[in-house]
């Protein structure tokens, strides 16, 4: 019989991202601004891409500046899909 923990079914198997606090104004939310590196196409020049992410921070814990770690949930409100993970 083949036993297999919650970690290897699959119950974490959302995207984990990098990013830093950009907005904390909201109560149990905040705004992480994720930044990635992208090759042009044609050039071959690498430049820098970023995108905001909602996330909940349910002890409002987090400040603007810091650095966090979230990761994909199902959806907790229409804009929030993803929690933070931890500092």
């Amino acid at each position: 019989m083949n036993t297999k923990t919650d970690n290897e079914i699959g119950k974490n198997k959302g995207t984990f991202l990098k990013g830093v606090v950009v907005g904390d104004k909201m109560n149990k939310t905040i705004v992480v601004s994720v930044s990635r590196f992208v090759k042009h196409p044609l050039y071959g020049k690498f430049y820098k891409v970023s995108k905001k992410y909602k996330a909940h921070d349910e002890e409002n814990k987090f400040k603007v500046g810091d650095q966090v770690e979230i990761e994909e949930t199902k959806p907790i409100s229409k804009d929030k899909k993803f929690k933070v993970v931890y500092k």
